[in-house]
């Protein structure tokens, strides 16, 4: 009998910096919904990559000293480890630096200005590098971008376009014929008020002001800009190509599922659809914006200091217990949270204390009693009935949440039947009924429910724990046939008899206190090792004579402006405690806007021969701290200006 497809992709993996714990949950998720299709006998294909373009990898790859194909080598080797070690299971990482990718863009390309979806022209507005993002004036958030709140850019360039106004009507029609389309629902409000009902302004789909990208074959000095040529890794991936698809690709599109995070819902269910329906492809069925992974109440941000990552994760808590954690407390429709504490706290208590402890302790029994071997009763006690029918609800609410991807509820409902199946032992007292020879086939019947039980739950947590269940269902030797889902929807007590093999402790309670201490001090000595910056070179000594030319003061922004033609620059007027105001201009507009800076106080080069940049004379230059990936100036507020720094 043929399977039915179903295809799951992530969003790739953007190559500037190691993926942190939040960026992880996306092929964490994807993989858990992926296994569970495949135990209910979906022919799945799972698609995750990285994503290798764009103005912001060009400038980190200069920043680290190399050229940008080297830079993304590295970050991508290292975003596939952090997958690998989280134990995703996918068919393929593409990466958009992989020929074949790079080869069927150009053709996209080619294809959609042909048929006159892709015209020239100039954009002018506002860009967030971080984002890779355009975007109007309306759609700012506060003057900053929408997306990631941090700070924009005025942009003017030669670009070309993609024509979505042709596409409007019918994207709307789209969403009205397809309430799923948008997962969860409250997606779908935000785009329509916030985009579709403004009216869409031509999609940007070409940069010149910067190299490292996939060119225009028919107009070089035009790389294809970020979002067509990420986007199209879902078609490129499984081998579509305008002159002749694979049969691969003819198998899996569309794709069922787009798993993503909140902030890039826009790009898959406006652009995406929009460069589909260009191309005269289906649309996919359905996109889950999933919510963000939160440090306590913040976002993760290396200024911050708070970013954690899921190797360091594991190597502390074990790649299933963080798996498990990502799963069960992330809701399906609100910010998650996780900390070191809140992670030892669900493993005590569900892992160790629930689940861990439930196995231990009957499989010990099993072979204290009865040398590991138990036989199926010949019918339930009245007693029973509670605990068999708690087994059948578990399984069908768990599969009504896994079918709405609702992992978290899932999750808890596995546990739930786990802490049933300890009150059960509680109930019936099995080190009472030992004691007595007439009670023994009754110690019989209750340890055969709760190996059965645990076989159960074992089956259940496939998709969350894969190594951990593998290890359950191994230590209760449970047939190969009676570990599929097909044999827990049959119902309860379907395996004639079990002989189960040696306790081994699936979770080792965690000392809080003392693995805390582990980690902070780790934590420490990281910070040491890495208070220089990788790959820059220290320059030479020099004598405190040299230092002595140096003059440091402190200096007064009274003013701020951009510069015309200049995106990166501000000019800034200073009051350098002198009788005339000094002219500055800093490459930090990337970074700040005008309204920051106004009346703070910076460090300034006083004696720094001029220079004209951009048609403004620069008299001097201000201390700021440079990671590859931030800039940061450094602020002396409380000092008067003209104060010598020494």
């Amino acid at each position: 009998m043929k399977k039915e497809k179903f295809y799951i992709t992530t969003a790739i993996a953007y190559t500037s910096h190691k993926p942190h714990i939040g960026n992880t949950y996306d092929p964490v998720l994807a993989d858990t919904i992926a296994r569970y299709k495949r135990m209910m006998g979906f022919d799945v294909f799972f698609l995750t990559g990285s994503d290798e373009h764009g103005q912001k990898i060009e400038e980190c790859a200069n920043a680290h000293g190399l050229n940008p194909k080297e830079y993304v080598d590295v970050v991508a080797a290292e975003i596939k480890s952090v997958w690998d070690c989280m134990n995703t299971g996918y068919d393929r990482f593409i990466r958009t630096t992989d020929p074949d990718h790079e080869m069927v863009i150009k053709k996209i390309f080619k294809k959609l200005y042909d048929q006159g979806d892709i015209y020239k022209g100039v954009y002018q507005g506002k860009y967030c590098v971080p984002c890779e993002a355009f975007f109007t004036s309306s759609q700012l958030k506060d003057g900053k971008c929408p997306d990631c709140g941090r700070e924009v850019t005025d942009a003017s360039e030669e670009a070309y376009f993609l024509r979505l106004g042709k596409y409007q009507d019918r994207l709307m029609e789209y969403y009205n014929s397809n309430p799923d389309f948008f997962k969860p629902d409250s997606r779908r409000a935000e785009m329509v008020n916030n985009f579709l009902k403004p009216g869409l302004s031509d999609l940007c789909v070409s940069r010149t002001s910067f190299k490292w990208g996939i060119p225009v074959e028919f107009d070089p000095k035009h790389v294809t800009y970020v979002w067509l040529d990420a986007l199209s890794n879902y078609i490129t991936g499984i081998g579509y190509d305008p002159d002749g698809s694979s049969p691969l690709f003819h198998k899996y599109w569309p794709a069922d599922l787009h798993v993503i995070g909140k902030d890039i819902v826009r790009f898959h269910t406006i652009y995406w659809p929009i460069i589909l329906m260009a191309l005269d492809l289906p649309l996919p069925k359905q996109v889950l914006g999933h919510p963000w992974v939160l440090v306590g109440d913040d976002k993760m941000s290396k200024s911050k200091g708070n970013v954690l990552y899921a190797d360091d994760l594991a190597r502390h808590f074990g790649v299933d217990a963080v798996r498990y954690y990502l799963l069960s407390e992330i809701p399906f429709a609100q910010d998650g949270t996780i900390t070191y504490e809140s992670l030892i706290a669900k493993y005590n208590s569900d892992l160790a204390n629930t689940l861990g402890n439930l196995v231990n302790r009957s499989i010990t029994m099993a072979n204290k009693y009865f040398e590991g071997r138990v036989t199926k009763p010949e019918a339930p006690a009245d007693s029973d009935k509670d605990l068999i029918s708690a087994a059948d609800e578990t399984v069908k609410n768990y599969i009504r949440f896994m079918d709405a991807y609702h992992t978290a509820e899932a999750a808890d409902t596995v546990m739930e039947f786990a802490r049933r199946c300890n009150k059960y032992i509680d109930e019936t007292t099995p080190w009472i009924l030992a004691k007595s020879d007439d009670t023994l086939p009754r110690l019989n019947q209750v340890l055969y429910n709760l190996i059965e039980g645990i076989r159960i739950l074992g089956i259940l947590l496939k998709p969350f724990m894969p190594s951990t269940a593998e290890n359950i269902l191994g230590q209760i030797n449970a047939p190969e046939d009676k570990t599929t889902m097909d044999s827990v929807t049959a119902g309860f007590g379907k395996v004639d008899g079990y002989t189960v093999g040696t306790p081994v402790p699936l979770f080792a309670r965690i000392e809080a206190e003392k693995l805390l201490k582990d980690i902070a001090a780790e934590t420490a000595d990281e910070g040491e090792q890495q208070s220089k910056p990788e790959n820059v070179a220290f320059l030479d000594t020099i004598g405190i004579e040299d230092f002595a030319k140096v003059d440091l003061r402190v200096a007064r922004i009274i003013d701020c402006e951009p510069i015309k033609k200049a995106k990166k620059l501000l000019k800034l007027t200073l009051d350098d405690g002198s009788a005339t105001p000094r002219t500055v201009c800093s490459g930090i507009a990337q970074w700040y806007q005008p309204a920051e800076l106004k009346g703070r106080s910076v460090i300034l080069v006083a004696n720094l021969k001029p220079a004209v940049l951009c048609g403004v004379e620069s008299q001097g230059m201000i201390l700021a701290a440079d990671d590859g990936e931030d800039v940061r100036v450094i602020f002396t507020d409380e000092i008067a200006p003209g104060s010598k720094v020494r």
